[in-house]
């Protein structure tokens, strides 16, 4: 495998399209209620604009490359991904994997405390080298020209990516889509996997569960077909339309930024007491990777593509059973949440399973201390 560094630059003249377009944005008239039930409001829509006519891409990009970043090419696409190796002799690899409406800016500020543990409170024996690919289609990977790119390719891609690294043994941790992945990663080559973390199970109760469900689980049940009934719109339509959406979000700031804005603070934790959920400049971060590597319409295709691969029903899943050892971390405000039971028929190794106080569907942005302490604990137990 040939690796090669992989800076990012922007052209200027990018940054200058966008700050023209959105000076051109054209906004609708309100909507006709307040409780959210239409989609994200236009005053909200308006402050987020105007926050990102004013966003400054370029310490995004200084960010970005403090960070060893590289490409390489596997299985005919080529991916972009940082790798930080550790400066202790005993470091685990692990290998970090992203979802949508997120990106690897997710897992930025855990680089630090994963790979120097020393230096963030934590111990040498917790140190980890770590591997934070971008999905196919996703930031600077490229954007694939042929049907097939789903997550069980992925995990391939991923474990020839592991081992053009030099890493035969490794970990991995995943939400959204990146739950998906990692967990093909321990079906595919589960001799190689030492341990899945985890924040979103991939399992679903069973026809006869509801008549032995404890109170706990029936909360579970009944949030997660209130999010079944009206939650999923990105679901359905990208993985139905990913093309026709995808205009609007490679043409349009306002269309893209309104898309991913609405599921970043829909499945974050905004409560106060929990922090607020995704901020307004963790969501700009995202929303201007997504425009500046004109990926909404690839991304989007992700989820054409699941939907034609994955398997969808309970019963489905659990014919797939996860031996790794699994450590998983629950969040309350995760939108499709799982009970034990049912991700015990799945994942018949789990080895942690910790329900936290607050957070939602992205801990590396809401709450980035508690996954990295969450990660440490997990792998304690494997290493």
């Amino acid at each position: 495998m040939e690796i090669e560094a992989f800076p990012i630059r922007l052209p200027e003249g990018d940054l200058h399209d966008l700050r023209e377009r959105l000076d051109r944005v054209r906004l609708p008239e309100p909507e006709t209620v307040r409780d959210g039930t239409q989609g994200i409001g236009v005053e909200r829509l308006r402050s987020l604009l105007g926050a990102w006519h004013g966003h400054d891409w370029r310490s995004v990009e200084k960010r970005w490359n403090a960070i060893p970043h590289f490409r390489a090419e596997i299985d005919g696409l080529n991916i972009a991904f940082w790798h930080v190796r550790s400066s202790e002799p005993h470091a685990f690899p692990l290998v970090l994997t992203h979802g949508w409406p997120g990106s690897v800016l997710e897992f930025e500020t855990l680089i630090g405390p994963l790979t120097d543990p020393v230096a963030h409170g934590g111990s040498a024996s917790d140190a980890f080298d770590v591997v934070v690919p971008g999905l196919p289609g996703f930031g600077f990977s490229e954007r694939p020209q042929e049907r097939g790119w789903n997550p069980g390719r992925t995990a391939r891609a991923w474990a020839d990516l592991m081992t053009g690294l030099g890493y035969e043994r490794f970990g991995a941790h995943g939400g959204d889509y990146g739950a998906f992945v990692s967990t093909e990663l321990a079906l595919l080559v589960p001799e190689r996997v030492a341990c899945l973390h985890q924040t979103m199970p991939l399992a679903g109760p069973l026809p006869e569960d509801a008549a032995t469900a404890d109170e706990a689980e029936k909360r579970i049940a009944g949030k997660r077909a209130s999010f079944l009934r009206t939650g999923p719109t990105h679901v359905i339509a990208q993985g139905m339309l990913p093309q026709t959406l995808g205009y609007s979000f490679v043409d349009s700031p306002a269309g893209l930024a309104a898309w991913l804005s609405e599921a970043l603070v829909g499945f974050s934790d905004t409560r106060p007491e929990a922090g607020g959920g995704v901020t307004q400049a963790q969501q700009l971060d995202d929303i201007a990777l997504y425009w500046f590597t004109r990926t909404g319409a690839s991304t989007a295709r992700w989820y054409w593509e699941a939907m034609r691969w994955s398997p969808r029903s309970s019963e489905e899943q659990n014919a797939r059973p996860v031996t790794t050892p699994t450590a998983f971390t629950l969040f309350p405000a995760e939108p499709f949440p799982i009970a034990r039971r049912w991700a015990e028929r799945r994942y018949r190794n789990i080895i942690s399973w910790n329900e936290m106080e607050y957070g939602g569907h992205f801990p590396g942005l809401e709450h980035p201390d508690v996954l990295v302490n969450e990660i440490r604990n997990a792998f304690r137990l494997v290493r």
